[in-house]
């Protein structure tokens, strides 16, 4: 126990509040699913910590062990709210009315899905056309209670429909999908590692992307993956990856982005997301 509480309060006494001096300007927060070894321990050290880090936005996961009602006062207490959390697909489907409560209770502004479920090798058509039609499902039920239903990519809807096309399956679940029922949040990681420049693809569909996980990759890691998954030692500080960030940020303005989280999912999460945070305070 000793060993877990001396890094936490000595980040508890010198942070400070984030201070973005450079161009990139947020709002920026954490997702929660960073400090999930932490939460699974002490719910309280990992809200403290996050407040520690000068975090005043969260987007929190569904397997944080406190009750909605609770970690909304617990966050609000330490002066950080709660925009957007993902949910599972097959619980949405399974009761789509429980998910709606459970966000609002949460106060979100956005409710999203981060998998579509497949069962085949490769991620098709047939995949996009439920998808998109329980998207657009999902969209009206959380719309109708003033939250925004979102997707988070995660790498294998990229594939190209045919071999030789510049159109991706990605590409059709946008056009599938109402624009007023679902937005999209790019995770940076995810959109990068199958081989897509995600300035060129924040481009392609402006005011579509709402949200943004940042998240750098490692360099040298293997690019052109299409199965969503890498290892988690892949995921570095932001700043010290391959990704062009000052590119991709100045971009995600133009387009709209409205909140950025850091989602760092690595073993060395404690010594990451200072290092991620004091980049993002200064890039230009």
């Amino acid at each position: 126990m000793k060993c877990f509480l001396l890094p936490l309060l000595a980040i508890a006494t010198t942070a400070s509040a984030i201070d973005l001096q450079g161009d990139f300007k947020g709002p920026l927060g954490l997702q929660l699913y960073s400090l999930r070894e932490t939460f699974k321990k002490d719910p309280t050290a990992a809200l403290d910590k996050t407040k520690a880090l000068g975090f005043h936005y969260a987007e929190v996961y569904a397997g944080i062990p406190l009750p909605p009602d609770k970690l909304k006062e617990e966050l609000a207490a330490r002066g950080i709210t709660a925009i957007g959390s993902h949910f599972g697909y097959d619980d949405l489907k399974k009761d789509l009315p429980a998910a709606v409560a459970k966000a609002k209770a949460w106060g979100l502004k956005y409710a999203g899905v981060a998998w579509i479920p497949h069962t085949t090798a490769e991620f098709g058509e047939a995949d996009v056309k439920k998808a998109a039609a329980d998207f657009n499902t999902f969209g009206e039920a959380f719309k109708a209670e003033g939250i925004q239903f979102f997707y988070h990519t995660h790498g294998y809807e990229f594939r190209p429909v045919s071999e030789g096309s510049s159109d991706t399956f990605f590409d059709m679940l946008v056009k599938e999908t109402k624009p007023d029922l679902v937005s999209y949040e790019m995770d940076v990681f995810w959109t990068f590692l199958p081989g897509v420049d995600p300035v060129k693809l924040l481009a392609k569909y402006p005011d579509r992307w709402a949200l943004m996980h940042l998240k750098d990759m490692r360099k040298g890691a293997v690019r052109g993956v299409f199965t969503g998954k890498a290892p988690l030692t892949d995921d570095v500080p932001i700043g010290t990856g391959q990704i062009d960030w000052p590119a991709v940020l100045k971009q995600a303005a133009k387009s709209g982005v409205k909140y950025y989280f850091i989602e760092d999912e690595s073993p060395t999460v404690e010594e990451a997301l200072p290092q991620s945070i004091k980049y993002l305070e200064t890039v230009k």
